[in-house]
């Protein structure tokens, strides 16, 4: 294990229930002290699930003192709508966005654009390097994106955002290493030159990852099925899952990676764990801010 500590951020999603409320604040008092060079809230295309990720990012930024990415997206509204949130979140403080087309919403088989919306992430990119106001991350894929018409348009369609004024890319999760050294030996020999983070999922459910894993096309390694069902008769998942999740941070720290983006579901047990195996241990005690 390479003895350089990696920079760390956590992605959480905006709660929709009390107690939701409860395992979202849960999990930044456990891992807001590893001191994350940021953290990301997810974002929906409803009106009401906006509304949460706003205010989650504001208790983030005002009460924990969170470096913050607000995600958005450019579903279901119009181009001066989608600025007037991300000036929304300038004025909370937030001064990062992860800028997403976004998953088309239910009933819909496909992204339709808003008549006055972005077309796309590449021009919500470029609106929003325009204003000048924020560090811009973008999504990244080491496997095949579902709608991608060979392997080589993810590749393109990245290098298009970076063009267009993103500063760094967070990849969609993988658990095979190879997948992610091939991506990112492509991604330089296409001229791409911004920080591209690996994404990390710790496996809480392995039955509801594998199903996931079908609908944004990530591929499982054939051996994890066979080693989570033995995991499971044994009652030894966690163990399976830190350690899996574990091996594969090394080794990334191993090929050069700095930076690591854990996905925590905003259950951050297993995240915590993974990161205290990786010599990553609390700076502080979490005091809120006033």
């Amino acid at each position: 294990m390479s003895s350089v500590k990696p920079n760390i951020s956590f992605e959480f999603f905006p709660p929709q229930s009390l107690e939701a409320s409860f395992r979202l604040w849960e999990s930044v008092q456990m891992l807001a002290p590893l001191a994350p060079s940021f953290a990301s809230v997810t974002y929906g295309a409803g009106g009401s699930t906006r509304k949460l990720t706003h205010e989650a990012l504001g208790t983030l930024v005002k009460h924990y003192g969170l470096n913050v990415a607000g995600h958005l997206t450019c579903i279901n509204a119009t181009q001066s709508e989608t600025l007037a949130i991300a000036n929304s979140y300038a004025k909370a403080g937030v001064n990062e966005i992860v800028a997403l087309r976004g998953d088309p919403p239910k009933g819909q088989s496909s992204f339709q654009p808003h008549p006055d919306g972005f077309s796309g992430s590449v021009d919500l990119v470029r609106a929003l390097a325009e204003t000048g106001r924020f560090h811009i991350r973008v999504g990244a894929y080491p496997d095949r994106h579902p709608e991608a018409s060979d392997d080589d348009a993810d590749i393109v369609h990245l290098k298009r955002k970076f063009d267009a004024g993103a500063d760094s890319a967070i990849t969609q999760y993988f658990y095979d290493i190879e997948s992610f050294l091939r991506f990112r030996d492509r991604c330089v020999a296409a001229g791409i030159t911004g920080k591209i983070i690996p994404g990390i999922l710790p496996i809480e459910d392995w039955g509801k990852v594998k199903k996931f894993s079908k609908r944004c096309n990530a591929t499982l390694p054939r051996w994890m099925d066979d080693a989570f069902a033995k995991a499971k008769r044994d009652k030894v998942e966690d163990l399976l899952s830190i350690s899996i999740a574990t091996e594969l941070c090394s080794d990334l720290m191993e090929e050069g990676v700095e930076d690591l983006h854990f996905y925590t579901l905003n259950r951050p047990y297993l995240t915590r764990q993974i990161c205290k195996a990786l010599g990553i241990e609390p700076s502080q005690a979490l005091k809120k801010v006033a």
